[in-house]
């Protein structure tokens, strides 16, 4: 498999697309935690979600989010 995925350095933020069992497609943000020959794993601010290769839809790596700021008036 020559997939994107497979180059990126560990730790980097990442959005995968893949889907779920019945056919639905789901979303995993995170940093990518750990890969092997049957997928990969990101650790989303949910918890580690494990993504096996077969059902990878799309990924790509993502910058950092935004800084949170402040509302002004409070």
């Amino acid at each position: 498999m020559t997939h994107p995925l497979l180059t990126l350095p560990l730790g980097t933020r990442v959005v995968i697309r893949h889907r779920l069992e019945g056919g639905s497609a789901t979303d995993a943000l995170g940093e990518l935690l750990e890969r092997d020959d049957n997928g990969c794993t990101v650790g989303t601010k949910y918890g580690p979600v494990r993504i096996a290769w077969t059902a990878v839809v799309a990924g790509k790596e993502i910058p950092p989010p935004p800084d949170v700021r402040r509302r002004r008036g409070r």
